[in-house]
């Protein structure tokens, strides 16, 4: 049986996900006849779908109490492992549920018009930019302010290049990743002995410095003017039509968010990524256990950039014209944002965070007066009711087991 605590915890729980959700589920706007829809029916269909969740969720930890010994359960979550498993690190149980979501994400284009596929890339790109980021703050424990400036450096990579020497996209690709790591590397050295707010003052001064030299230099970036004609993604050399572009640049960019979730996660299992939470954690313990906190903050910082690299090029290819208006402090705000309200560490809440505030503001564009002001809301109540975001990364605990007499050590 649940407790009175837990039904109270649940209710609040539900009451989060309507306020969460009221844009989107409660207000419907038709653009073209500017008028708009309020259904208020779906606001009990999100507080009894997420109470009862909720509830489920609270049982299956319940149950989970009771189970074997942690050496059966161990060797059962073995055997139980299939190749999803594997891949990107999910429990066998949601295998089902990864793969209704998979079969949705390649039949979006085919169900919505090719507007509702050009949001959903751009909701795809901010979420590699969060996970890239989730590096860097989440992990490491790094505020970084200036990160668009690695963005910036990956689109003028690619649009640069391909306007002076023809360069295709996937050439450029590594390129503008490679290079905006090299920026990191460089950023990093001196500026990673600092912490804290002087870490963060100084990654915005350079992002802000990126940003002036690209709208100041007219001879190398056209200034203010920007960069146009920039050629899209290629397949095989095939022309491809704007609605044939649009659609392939969606799967490209589907293809990406799980390359980079695999990494990402496997970087968060391993060697590197426990120097990291331990760094994130207490940098005098961590640097007293033998770890080089200076190297594990520079590759913190590079890996970080070069996804911001990647979907640099891949943002100069989709808009085909970039400009420095295009990479201002608010970018670098928006990102970070994504990362704090999905939960700092947690790669399914930096996904929800990211779809959250990037197609938020696009479905509420009617409204252009009021969007800002529910953004700036959500986020207020997310930080006081909700601090360690949507999904908060689990802490992990190691249980000291003694071995019974007569066991071989």
């Amino acid at each position: 049986m649940f407790t009175y605590q837990e039904l109270k915890r649940s209710f609040f729980i539900s009451l989060w996900f309507v306020f969460l959700t009221f844009p989107i589920m409660v207000v419907r706007v038709n653009s073209i006849e500017k008028t708009v829809q309020w259904r208020w029916m779906n606001i009990l269909y999100v507080a009894l779908g997420s109470f009862f969740l909720s509830i489920l969720f609270r049982y299956y930890l319940k149950r989970k109490e009771y189970q074997a010994s942690d050496q059966e359960t161990k060797a059962k979550d073995d055997t139980g492992k299939s190749f999803i498993h594997k891949l990107l690190g999910v429990p066998a149980y949601k295998n089902s549920f990864y793969g209704i979501l998979l079969v949705f994400a390649v039949a979006y284009p085919l169900i919505f018009s090719t507007y509702q596929t050009n949001i959903m890339t751009t909701a795809l790109m901010y979420v590699v930019l969060g996970l890239g980021l989730n590096i860097v703050v989440g992990l490491a424990g790094l505020l970084d302010l200036g990160y668009v400036a690695f963005y910036a450096v990956g689109a003028y990579t690619y649009a640069l290049l391909h306007h002076h020497f023809g360069l295709g996209f996937w050439t450029v690709l590594p390129i503008g990743g490679l290079l905006a790591a090299l920026f990191g590397i460089l950023l990093g050295i001196p500026v990673l002995r600092l912490r804290g707010d002087y870490l963060a003052i100084v990654t915005l001064g350079f992002g802000e410095i990126i940003r002036l030299i690209l709208e100041n230099w007219g001879t190398f970036s056209k200034g203010p003017s920007g960069i146009s004609n920039i050629a899209r993604p290629g397949l095989f050399g095939i022309e491809l039509s704007l609605n044939t572009a649009i659609i392939y640049t969606y799967y490209l960019m589907v293809l990406f968010v799980i390359v980079t979730i695999f990494f990402v996660n496997r970087l968060q299992d391993s060697r590197l990524g426990r120097a990291w939470i331990a760094l994130r954690e207490d940098e005098i313990a961590c640097q007293a256990m033998g770890i080089d906190k200076m190297k594990t903050k520079l590759v913190a910082f590079s890996l970080g950039a070069f996804w911001a690299g990647i979907i640099g090029v891949v943002f100069a290819a989709k808009t085909t014209f970039i400009n420095p208006a295009s990479f201002t402090f608010l970018e670098s705000a928006i990102i970070l944002s994504i990362v704090v309200l999905g939960g700092m560490g947690s790669i399914i809440g930096v996904i929800i965070g990211a779809l959250v505030l990037i197609l938020m503001p696009e479905y509420l564009r009617a409204l252009s007066e009021y969007r800002i002001l529910a953004f700036g809301a959500i986020l207020v109540c997310m930080m006081i009711f909700r601090p360690q975001g949507i999904i908060s990364s689990v802490r992990r605990t190691y249980k000291y087991k003694p071995q019974e007499h007569g066991e071989v050590t």
